[in-house]
């Protein structure tokens, strides 16, 4: 892909017009980068959990009942009784805890995990998050977070004015959860491995099929469709992690479909190396209509009983710049480019003119809106 922006984004652009790096060709990429192996996933974990030791920072337990009902739940399973009895610390927050199971997990390894509040609690900062078990989809444990937030955000203010920068109700633990119970995989045992392309296409699939037969005798690979290449571990001699330890390296040229990729946020275009385009006439001109209101007030006239009177009036102003027609055509992304540039247009309009290129059917790429 050749990347260039809009504006001063990455000092690429300038004066709203696009600059070309040169392009050097597809890259090659390893085939680890390209596939996945089925069945080796990962897995989404949740909790909910307590973070204590806040700064007068915590929840209003009248306005959260739920932290004062987990609370009260955890004081008693470590022996207090607090039936009855009238507290409002404003110390805890109720949060909801969030982590990936990584695939070969084992018991006693550690994991990341973040923390986010539900409450209303204003920071979480210099918190800790008291033991939180965590579930997966079946609604079984599979690890178990506690440990020190670090916040990255903070807020500050007074009672005029303040000041915030980041999130600081949401924090992370590095490390913070012990996985407890690993997901059964036995990867070992697998006589077919199959390989699923992070971005179908046949054309990729077959050259990873290619380069796994050439690689080894008895041709293992068999392309099953643009998404999946099935890999036969009896026919290599070797075991499954010893297989994909030893393919995962191998270098090799992706196909990419041509595609415009156009950020409207930020105003980041980006185009692929196969995008063409059909010869087209493209007029582009800006269009300013400025309309001022200028009433006039009347007053009465004198010795009379008549009220002042407000006319209106308008103006109207069109500045219309001369449209530069400009012809863009050729085979090659230098030729679209350096068309665009001559027109000198706007961020805005170069979104409009890639979606009117599509619609006259001159432009052979996929437009994606971000």
């Amino acid at each position: 892909m050749t990347f260039f922006g809009v504006g001063r984004l990455f000092g690429i652009i300038a004066a709203a017009s696009l600059a070309l790096w040169p392009f050097f060709g597809t890259a090659q990429v390893r085939l680890n980068d390209l596939v996945e192996v089925v069945g080796v996933r990962c897995n989404d974990l949740i909790g909910y959990g307590l973070v204590v030791g806040l700064n007068g920072s915590g929840d209003t337990l009248r306005n959260s009942p739920y932290t004062e009902e987990a609370l009260a739940s955890l004081l008693e399973r470590l022996g207090v009784n607090v039936q009855d009895e009238q507290f409002r610390p404003d110390n805890v927050a109720a949060v909801v805890v969030t982590g990936i199971l990584p695939p070969f997990g084992r018991p006693g390894s550690r994991m990341d995990v973040q923390v986010s509040s539900i409450g209303d609690a204003s920071s979480l900062q210099g918190g800790m998050l008291v033991m939180t078990p965590m579930l997966a989809a079946d609604n079984q444990v599979y690890a178990v977070a506690q440990g020190p937030l670090i916040v990255s955000g903070f807020a500050a203010g007074g009672a005029a004015a303040g000041v915030q920068q980041g999130n600081p109700t949401l924090g992370t633990i590095p490390g913070g959860a012990r996985i407890e119970r690993e997901v059964a995989f036995e990867f070992g045992d697998m006589r077919r491995i199959r390989l699923a392309l992070r971005n179908p296409d046949f054309t990729t699939a077959q050259q990873i099929e290619r380069e796994l037969n050439t690689r080894f005798m008895d041709s293992p690979a068999r392309m099953l469709d643009a998404g999946t290449v099935e890999l036969n571990t009896d026919r290599t001699g070797l075991a499954p992690a010893s297989l994909m330890a030893s393919i995962e390296g191998m270098m090799m040229t992706p196909d990419q479909k041509a595609r415009v990729v156009i950020d409207q946020r930020s105003g980041t275009i980006v185009l692929g190396q196969d995008v063409r385009i059909e010869p087209v006439a493209v007029a582009q001109g800006p269009l300013t209509i400025r309309v001022t209101e200028r009433p006039i007030a009347v007053p009465a006239a004198p010795f009379t009983d008549a009220d002042t009177v407000v006319v209106p009036r308008t103006e109207i102003e069109i500045d219309q710049d001369v449209a530069e027609i400009s012809v863009l055509g050729g085979a090659t992304l230098r030729d679209l480019v350096e068309g665009l540039n001559a027109l000198n247009v706007a961020p805005r309009d170069m979104v409009e003119i890639f979606e009117a290129l599509k619609a006259a059917g001159a432009l052979h790429a996929e437009i994606v809106l971000q």
